[in-house]
Protein backbone atom coordinates (compact mmCIF):
# COMPACT_ATOMS: atom_id res chain seq x y z
CA UNK A 1 0.00 0.00 0.00
CA UNK A 2 1.43 3.05 -0.92
CA UNK A 3 2.13 5.76 1.64
CA UNK A 4 1.08 9.50 1.12
CA UNK A 5 2.37 12.16 3.32
CA UNK A 6 3.27 16.44 2.94
CA UNK A 7 5.73 18.27 2.94
CA UNK A 8 4.86 22.00 4.04
CA UNK A 9 7.11 24.86 4.26
CA UNK A 10 6.84 28.92 5.98
CA UNK A 11 7.05 30.92 2.69
CA UNK A 12 6.45 34.21 2.13
CA UNK A 13 8.30 35.96 4.71
CA UNK A 14 10.21 38.68 2.82
CA UNK A 15 9.63 42.32 3.39
CA UNK A 16 10.14 44.81 1.35
CA UNK A 17 13.51 44.51 -0.14
CA UNK A 18 14.90 42.52 2.87
CA UNK A 19 14.74 38.96 1.30
CA UNK A 20 13.94 35.63 3.55
CA UNK A 21 14.65 32.41 1.80
CA UNK A 22 14.20 31.24 -1.62
CA UNK A 23 10.91 30.70 -2.48
CA UNK A 24 10.59 30.29 -5.77
CA UNK A 25 12.85 26.76 -5.43
CA UNK A 26 11.12 25.62 -1.72
CA UNK A 27 7.70 25.33 -3.87
CA UNK A 28 9.63 22.95 -6.65
CA UNK A 29 9.83 20.93 -3.66
CA UNK A 30 6.97 20.74 -1.12
CA UNK A 31 3.76 20.56 -1.71
CA UNK A 32 1.97 22.88 0.73
CA UNK A 33 3.20 26.38 1.52
CA UNK A 34 2.65 28.58 4.79
CA UNK A 35 2.48 31.35 3.84
CA UNK A 36 2.53 34.21 5.80
CA UNK A 37 0.14 36.69 6.58
CA UNK A 38 1.42 40.21 7.14
CA UNK A 39 1.47 40.45 10.80
CA UNK A 40 5.02 38.34 11.90
CA UNK A 41 5.91 38.77 8.26
CA UNK A 42 5.22 39.41 4.32
CA UNK A 43 4.25 42.76 2.82
CA UNK A 44 1.35 43.05 0.32
CA UNK A 45 3.31 42.10 -2.92
CA UNK A 46 5.23 39.40 -0.79
CA UNK A 47 2.18 37.47 -0.14
CA UNK A 48 0.36 38.24 -3.55
CA UNK A 49 3.75 36.78 -5.53
CA UNK A 50 4.11 33.76 -3.68
CA UNK A 51 0.82 32.76 -3.66
CA UNK A 52 0.54 33.11 -7.35
CA UNK A 53 3.64 30.91 -7.41
CA UNK A 54 2.20 27.75 -5.12
CA UNK A 55 -0.47 27.65 -7.67
CA UNK A 56 1.42 27.60 -10.63
CA UNK A 57 3.21 25.04 -9.09
CA UNK A 58 0.42 23.22 -8.37
CA UNK A 59 1.33 23.94 -4.49
CA UNK A 60 -1.46 24.12 -1.45
CA UNK A 61 -1.57 27.50 -0.07
CA UNK A 62 -2.41 27.48 4.07
CA UNK A 63 -2.08 30.96 6.00
CA UNK A 64 0.18 30.96 8.68
CA UNK A 65 -1.39 33.34 11.48
CA UNK A 66 0.76 34.89 13.67
CA UNK A 67 1.22 38.07 16.71
CA UNK A 68 1.72 41.13 15.04
CA UNK A 69 4.94 41.19 15.98
CA UNK A 70 7.05 41.96 12.48
CA UNK A 71 10.25 43.40 14.53
CA UNK A 72 10.47 40.06 16.50
CA UNK A 73 9.35 37.90 13.51
CA UNK A 74 6.30 36.69 15.59
CA UNK A 75 8.89 34.86 17.82
CA UNK A 76 8.03 36.78 21.11
CA UNK A 77 4.77 36.03 23.05
CA UNK A 78 1.87 38.16 23.46
CA UNK A 79 -0.60 38.07 26.20
CA UNK A 80 -3.41 38.77 24.56
CA UNK A 81 -7.15 39.28 24.94
CA UNK A 82 -8.60 35.81 23.17
CA UNK A 83 -11.27 37.95 21.27
CA UNK A 84 -8.53 40.25 19.82
CA UNK A 85 -6.76 37.63 19.05
CA UNK A 86 -9.03 35.08 17.53
CA UNK A 87 -10.14 38.87 15.31
CA UNK A 88 -6.51 38.97 14.07
CA UNK A 89 -6.76 35.64 13.09
CA UNK A 90 -9.73 36.56 11.28
CA UNK A 91 -8.13 39.41 9.75
CA UNK A 92 -5.20 37.37 8.34
CA UNK A 93 -7.03 34.51 7.16
CA UNK A 94 -9.58 37.23 5.01
CA UNK A 95 -6.03 39.28 3.65
CA UNK A 96 -4.35 35.48 2.14
CA UNK A 97 -7.58 34.86 0.66
CA UNK A 98 -7.99 37.49 -0.87
CA UNK A 99 -4.11 36.93 -2.47
CA UNK A 100 -4.86 33.42 -2.98
CA UNK A 101 -8.52 34.33 -5.28
CA UNK A 102 -6.47 37.18 -7.40
CA UNK A 103 -3.82 34.27 -7.61
CA UNK A 104 -6.74 32.03 -9.03
CA UNK A 105 -6.49 29.46 -6.19
CA UNK A 106 -7.47 29.37 -2.65
CA UNK A 107 -6.77 28.86 1.18
CA UNK A 108 -7.02 25.45 2.30
CA UNK A 109 -5.51 25.33 5.60
CA UNK A 110 -4.11 27.53 8.58
CA UNK A 111 -1.19 26.91 10.96
CA UNK A 112 -0.19 29.54 13.47
CA UNK A 113 3.12 31.13 13.27
CA UNK A 114 6.67 31.17 15.82
CA UNK A 115 5.45 32.08 19.76
CA UNK A 116 1.76 31.63 19.00
CA UNK A 117 2.45 28.13 17.25
CA UNK A 118 4.58 27.51 20.72
CA UNK A 119 1.58 29.10 22.93
CA UNK A 120 -1.44 27.25 21.69
CA UNK A 121 0.19 24.11 22.67
CA UNK A 122 -0.89 24.26 26.30
CA UNK A 123 -1.90 27.82 26.32
CA UNK A 124 -6.03 26.99 26.59
CA UNK A 125 -7.69 30.44 25.86
CA UNK A 126 -5.56 31.50 23.34
CA UNK A 127 -5.56 28.07 21.69
CA UNK A 128 -9.38 28.21 21.36
CA UNK A 129 -9.39 31.66 20.04
CA UNK A 130 -7.78 30.50 17.34
CA UNK A 131 -9.96 27.28 16.39
CA UNK A 132 -12.96 29.80 16.98
CA UNK A 133 -11.27 32.32 14.58
CA UNK A 134 -11.33 29.66 11.77
CA UNK A 135 -14.64 27.99 13.04
CA UNK A 136 -16.27 31.41 12.14
CA UNK A 137 -14.23 32.07 9.20
CA UNK A 138 -14.89 28.42 7.16
CA UNK A 139 -15.35 25.53 8.90
CA UNK A 140 -13.65 23.50 6.38
CA UNK A 141 -10.15 24.91 6.69
CA UNK A 142 -7.77 22.04 8.86
CA UNK A 143 -6.16 23.02 11.15
CA UNK A 144 -2.18 22.26 11.18
CA UNK A 145 -0.51 22.03 15.19
CA UNK A 146 1.95 19.90 16.69
CA UNK A 147 0.65 16.13 18.24
CA UNK A 148 -0.89 16.42 21.47
CA UNK A 149 -1.31 20.13 21.58
CA UNK A 150 -4.51 21.94 22.81
CA UNK A 151 -4.65 23.64 19.56
CA UNK A 152 -5.26 20.46 18.05
CA UNK A 153 -7.58 18.71 20.68
CA UNK A 154 -10.01 22.36 20.45
CA UNK A 155 -10.13 22.17 17.02
CA UNK A 156 -11.31 18.60 16.76
CA UNK A 157 -13.57 19.29 19.33
CA UNK A 158 -15.07 22.34 17.43
CA UNK A 159 -15.57 19.20 14.48
CA UNK A 160 -12.05 20.92 12.34
CA UNK A 161 -9.81 18.81 10.67
CA UNK A 162 -6.99 18.58 13.11
CA UNK A 163 -3.68 17.73 11.39
CA UNK A 164 -0.61 16.52 13.62
CA UNK A 165 2.88 17.56 11.80
CA UNK A 166 6.29 17.31 12.71
CA UNK A 167 9.67 19.46 12.52
CA UNK A 168 12.19 17.85 10.14
CA UNK A 169 15.01 20.23 11.03
CA UNK A 170 14.05 21.45 14.86
CA UNK A 171 14.47 19.82 18.29
CA UNK A 172 12.65 17.87 20.40
CA UNK A 173 12.28 17.61 24.22
CA UNK A 174 11.48 14.12 25.95
CA UNK A 175 7.61 15.59 25.97
CA UNK A 176 7.45 16.05 22.43
CA UNK A 177 7.27 19.48 22.45
CA UNK A 178 10.21 21.77 20.75
CA UNK A 179 13.24 22.59 22.09
CA UNK A 180 13.78 26.80 23.07
CA UNK A 181 15.12 28.31 20.22
CA UNK A 182 17.61 30.21 22.28
CA UNK A 183 18.50 26.49 23.40
CA UNK A 184 21.43 24.26 22.31
CA UNK A 185 20.21 21.76 19.71
CA UNK A 186 17.02 23.42 18.97
CA UNK A 187 17.81 23.94 15.15
CA UNK A 188 19.57 20.90 13.14
CA UNK A 189 21.47 21.84 10.19
CA UNK A 190 22.54 18.44 8.58
CA UNK A 191 20.73 17.73 5.49
CA UNK A 192 21.68 13.83 5.84
CA UNK A 193 20.97 13.76 9.65
CA UNK A 194 17.42 15.39 8.88
CA UNK A 195 16.39 13.01 6.12
CA UNK A 196 17.31 10.40 7.86
CA UNK A 197 14.88 11.42 11.33
CA UNK A 198 12.02 11.68 8.46
CA UNK A 199 12.46 7.83 7.39
CA UNK A 200 13.09 7.06 11.05
CA UNK A 201 9.49 9.06 11.58
CA UNK A 202 7.85 7.08 8.69
CA UNK A 203 8.68 3.54 9.50
CA UNK A 204 9.14 3.46 13.38
CA UNK A 205 6.67 6.87 14.30
CA UNK A 206 9.30 8.18 17.04
CA UNK A 207 12.06 10.78 16.81
CA UNK A 208 15.19 11.06 19.06
CA UNK A 209 14.87 13.74 22.01
CA UNK A 210 17.87 15.83 22.86
CA UNK A 211 18.87 14.29 25.71
CA UNK A 212 19.34 10.86 23.71
CA UNK A 213 15.51 9.46 24.99
CA UNK A 214 12.63 8.12 22.37
CA UNK A 215 9.52 9.87 21.43
CA UNK A 216 6.86 8.86 19.49
CA UNK A 217 5.07 11.21 17.24
CA UNK A 218 2.13 10.91 14.55
CA UNK A 219 2.27 13.24 11.52
CA UNK A 220 0.62 13.57 8.60
CA UNK A 221 2.85 16.37 7.31
CA UNK A 222 6.17 17.25 7.87
CA UNK A 223 7.74 20.65 7.93
CA UNK A 224 10.92 22.81 7.10
CA UNK A 225 12.05 25.49 7.85
CA UNK A 226 12.40 28.17 4.44
CA UNK A 227 13.95 30.58 6.76
CA UNK A 228 16.78 27.93 8.14
CA UNK A 229 20.48 27.95 6.30
CA UNK A 230 20.75 25.48 3.56
CA UNK A 231 16.65 25.22 3.79
CA UNK A 232 16.15 23.95 -0.33
CA UNK A 233 18.93 21.58 0.24
CA UNK A 234 17.84 20.14 3.46
CA UNK A 235 13.87 19.87 1.69
CA UNK A 236 15.49 18.52 -1.18
CA UNK A 237 17.22 15.25 0.74
CA UNK A 238 13.63 14.77 3.15
CA UNK A 239 11.93 14.65 -0.36
CA UNK A 240 14.34 12.48 -1.69
CA UNK A 241 14.37 10.03 1.33
CA UNK A 242 10.74 9.99 1.52
CA UNK A 243 10.38 9.24 -2.45
CA UNK A 244 13.10 6.37 -2.20
CA UNK A 245 11.06 4.74 0.32
CA UNK A 246 7.95 4.58 -1.52
CA UNK A 247 6.56 7.45 -0.02
CA UNK A 248 4.20 9.70 -2.39
CA UNK A 249 4.25 13.56 -1.94
CA UNK A 250 0.56 14.93 -1.63
CA UNK A 251 -0.73 17.55 -0.07
CA UNK A 252 -2.92 16.96 3.41
CA UNK A 253 -5.71 19.74 2.33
Amino acid sequence: MTVHFDLNSDLGESFGRWTLGDDDAMLGVVTSANVACGFHAGDASTLRRTCARAAEGGVVVGAQVGYRDLAGFGRRFVDMDPIELADDVVYQMGALDGMCRVAGTALRYVKPHGALYNAVVHHTDQARAVVDAVRAYDPGLPVLGLPGSELLRLAEAAGLRAVPEFFVDRGYTPDGTLVRRSEPGAVLHDAAEVAERVRRLLGDGVVRAVDGSTVAVRAESACVHGDSPGAVEMARAVRAAMEGDGVELRAFA
